[in-house]
Parts: structure tokens; C-alpha cells; sequence
């Protein structure tokens, strides 16, 4: 079973920036896509981000286009989320998540359905 330990999280005025990192344990890391998902005060946890086991495919929610970028290093075992041009409504609890299959990608990475794996989450505040 892989562990997930997320990190970075903290409060970060509107426009600033933030990384993420998630820390994985185990050897199979490397073969498994994985992903960044939030869950704001009240709401539904939502996706975020994945990316491809080789880190050449990514994902990303609407919301976060062109302002987050996932990115992963095989031989750290770690995750990454570097979060630019923060918003308030950034504001959320986020966690990273492994799929459940190995070597498995495709347009569906965006389900929480696909991810067997949660880190305990970090939070994020953007805030004046």
C-alpha cells in the first residue's frame, strides 16, 4: 500500500504563489499516474490535476488552467503542484491521490473513482 504525505500548504496572499509536494512511499510510484484533487469549506472535493506515471501527459481542471502545473520526480517518489496568480477561491484543503492501476492514463483521470490512495491533505488559505 502506498502512503501519501502531502506538504507546502500554508497562507498566501491573492496573487501570490504556493508549491505543493507529496510525498510517496513504496518502489511503485513510477508506474502509477496520479493526481491533485481540493475540497473546499462545505463543498464536494474536486478535481484539480493528474499527470501520466512518465510525466509527459497532464490534465487540468478549467479553473486552474494556465495558473497550476503538476509535475513529478520518479526517482524522489515525490508529486508536485506549483500554484501561481492564487485566487481566494483557491482556498480549500488539497490532496494528492494515486490511481488504482498501474500504467493507466486517459480522460477519465479527472474521476475521484480512478484514485485508490489519499494523503491526508494540506491546506491552502488565500487570504489579504
Amino acid at each position: 500500500q502506498v502512503q501519501l504525505i502531502e506538504s507546502g500548504g500554508g497562507l498566501v496572499q491573492p496573487g501570490g504563489s504556493l508549491r505543493l509536494s507529496c510525498a510517496a512511499s513504496g518502489r511503485t510510484f513510477s508506474v502509477y499516474a496520479m493526481g491533485w484533487f481540493r475540497q473546499a469549506p462545505g463543498k464536494e472535493r474536486e478535481f484539480v490535476a493528474a499527470i501520466r506515471w512518465t510525466g509527459d501527459s497532464t490534465y487540468y481542471a478549467d479553473s486552474v488552467k494556465g495558473r497550476f502545473t503538476i509535475s513529478r520526480d520518479n526517482a524522489k517518489n515525490t508529486l508536485y503542484l506549483q500554484m501561481n496568480s492564487l485566487k481566494p477561491e483557491d482556498t480549500a484543503l488539497y490532496y494528492c491521490a494515486k490511481m488504482w492501476s498501474t500504467l493507466t492514463w486517459g480522460p477519465t483521470a479527472y474521476r475521484m473513482s480512478e484514485y485508490d490512495s489519499w494523503g491526508q491533505g494540506t491546506q491552502v488559505t488565500v487570504s489579504l
